[in-house]
């Protein structure tokens, strides 16, 4: 994730609060749509090895064609152009009313079983190809379908075998590591030309098919057609950027020219274009077979992607910039890009927002028949000051793929919750303490994290959410929720809680729910003699309500400190199995001892009654 984020965490105050005080509902935000920019189908990922990656700064990852001004997305230090981060911030005391809901001890039921683990891309990776190239932060993303489990780490992926009735174990890596954008090899545009990172995989479990959502963050040459900028409050198609895309599947050269790099811009080119964002769907039901690929258009920049599967669409908010308070909430049309047709992606520009998540479905059983998607923000403004706050705030995004004027996205509503203190103060400040060291962690506490789960259980239809709190023991803790949909599509909370055993720190966490209604989240646990490392709590469905009564289970077991940048991982994820509907899926880092960077570790949980 860049760090063109900041000054869109102060905003879902500025609207929703003052709506809110005045019990004036917002106007639905409408507009039109567009096709996209380039199509085309690949040729079967297993055929194309990754080319030989140069990690001079100078060509590093091309994200480094950024116009003066812009920074690069993926490092944190070295660069004379970093700007100055935020120091350290004492611990602070938690609103009044937060710590009533607090669990201070561990729950004493069975724990989670792991049913498989293995490092994943860092540190210590066997892949087939060429060494990893390690970015700060991680961003790690996972996607889990029937024998396959697909990683991406910041601008890398990889694919490894999943026990099953195609491989008899788990975690052998069948490919990469890969730049990847390695999907786009002759697609040309920005798709190929760049490798910005932030990119993230998802399993779409109702089709069987596999999607990567990659960002561009370098400006590609302006077009006889660029498009203007988007009007906050309309619906708007976005423009394509490869002519007559996607095209038909066809096999990948075996041995590709190198990908184009881009070096450091050292001025502005005569005309700038705009940003792009790219989307690629498998043809097939294999991860390495050949792929749709679209590129859409962005004038505004496409950060902190979080796609999310819902029956009508892809679903990508992104965030636009630190100068602007504001979010990007795109749809991509689902159902055009799985036959490999011609799609287009709408777009609505919300100001005044915070980062905004859409559901993200688990299972099969499909929300009512024209269920708009829900978005959900955590509220306060951290550049005004204002890193408390009392509600969570939901919007409706309805999507109208033959009349976009009529596509509404309507909010927000706010639900009253627990007051909350974001950890660490928020984004880019450090407070998550390490032994050995004075180098503090990130928490990205001003958010709440990705996945934003949907799960619908006969006629009851759940949201789970989580963000990264101050807790009364002065460490950090796993603020959740349970909302429930109602008949009239409204949002409800229905339990709340924060994980807080211990003073020590989790944060960064993510969650999901099973078939039998369980919830688990795995996140980073650390602080005072602990190095930083991967847990994993949860609930059944039928426990006492805003409590993680399983036991803890340990992923990961951190054996050195983080001292390279103060970011970490910026998100983890979660991922549910496609075969049980029981099996969740977990990634995030941990520093193996007396390494230069880190590992990742990948992990599947059952919750206890569910395989």
């Amino acid at each position: 994730m860049t760090r063109r984020l900041l000054l869109v965490t102060t905003g879902v105050a500025v609207l929703a609060g003052v709506l809110h005080r005045l019990q004036i509902p917002s106007p639905g935000l409408g507009g039109q749509s567009a096709a996209a920019a380039v199509s085309d189908t690949s040729p079967a990922l297993d055929q194309v090895r990754a080319p030989t990656i140069n990690t001079s700064p100078a060509q590093r990852s091309p994200a480094w064609a950024l116009a003066p001004g812009e920074t690069d997305p993926d490092q944190d230090t070295g660069y004379p152009d970093r700007p100055a981060r935020p120091q350290e911030r004492p611990p602070v005391p938690t609103p009044p009313g937060s710590a009533r809901i607090e669990q201070t001890t561990q729950g004493t039921a069975p724990p989670a079983a792991i049913v498989a683990s293995f490092d994943g891309l860092g540190v210590g990776f066997g892949g087939s190809q060429e060494a990893p190239v390690l970015h700060n932060p991680s961003d790690n993303s996972l996607a889990v379908g029937p024998d396959h489990i697909v990683q991406i780490v910041n601008s890398r992926m990889a694919v490894f075998s999943k026990k099953g009735a195609r491989f008899d174990s788990t975690g052998t890596v069948l490919y990469g590591p890969a730049p990847t954008n390695t999907l786009f090899r002759g697609f040309t545009g920005g798709c190929e030309r760049f490798n910005s990172g932030d990119a993230v995989a998802r399993y779409d479990q109702l089709a069987d098919r596999w999607l990567i959502v990659m960002p561009i963050f370098a400006r590609s040459p302006r077009r006889t057609t660029e498009p203007t900028a988007p009007r906050p409050g309309k619906a708007e198609r976005t423009t394509p950027g490869v002519p007559d895309q996607p095209g038909d599947p066809r096999p990948l050269d075996v041995k590709p020219a190198a990908a184009p790099t881009a070096p450091r811009a050292n001025g502005a080119p005569a005309e700038q274009g705009s940003f792009g964002l790219c989307y690629a769907v498998s043809a097939t039901p294999d991860p390495l077979g050949a792929y749709y690929r679209y590129e859409f258009v962005r004038p505004l920049f496409p950060d902190y992607p979080r796609p999310a599967i819902w029956p009508d669409g892809y679903y990508v908010p992104t965030s636009t910039g630190d100068d602007v308070i504001q979010k990007h909430a795109c749809v991509a049309d689902r159902s055009a890009m799985l036959r490999g047709a011609r799609a287009t992606e709408q777009c609505v520009v919300i100001d005044s927002v915070n980062f905004l998540n859409n559901a993200d479905l688990d299972g099969t059983t499909l929300p009512p028949p024209g269920a708009p998607n829900i978005m959900m923000a955590a509220g306060g403004t951290q550049l005004l000051g204002k890193m408390e706050d009392d509600g969570i705030y939901v919007w409706s995004f309805h999507v109208d793929w033959a009349h976009p004027s009529r596509t509404r996205v309507r909010g927000p509503q706010k639900i009253n919750v627990a007051p909350y203190h974001y950890l660490c103060d928020g984004q880019l400040t450090r407070c998550v303490t390490q032994p050995g060291t004075d180098r503090q962690l990130d928490a990205q506490g001003d958010k709440l994290m990705a996945r934003l789960v949907y799960r619908r259980i006969g006629n009851r239809e759940s949201i789970v959410a989580v963000h990264s709190v101050t807790t009364a023991a002065g460490g950090g803790g796993i603020r959740w929720y349970e909302f429930r949909v109602g008949g009239s599509r409204r949002v409800s909370l229905f339990q709340q809680g924060t994980y807080a055993p211990d003073r020590w720190f989790r944060w960064l966490g993510s969650p999901a729910i099973d078939r039998l209604g369980n919830i688990g989240i795995g996140y980073s646990f650390g602080g005072g003699p602990n190095y930083p490392g991967q847990r994993f709590a949860g609930r059944r469905a039928g426990d006492r309500l805003g409590v993680l009564p399983l036991g803890e289970t340990t992923l990961a077991v951190g054996e050195a400190a983080q001292t390279t940048t103060l970011r970490w991982e910026d998100y983890t994820q979660t991922a549910m199995d496609p075969t049980d509907d029981c099996t969740i899926w977990y990634v995030g880092d941990y520093f193996k001892a007396e390494a230069a960077s880190y590992s990742t570790r990948i992990g599947g949980f059952q919750m206890p009654g569910c395989s």
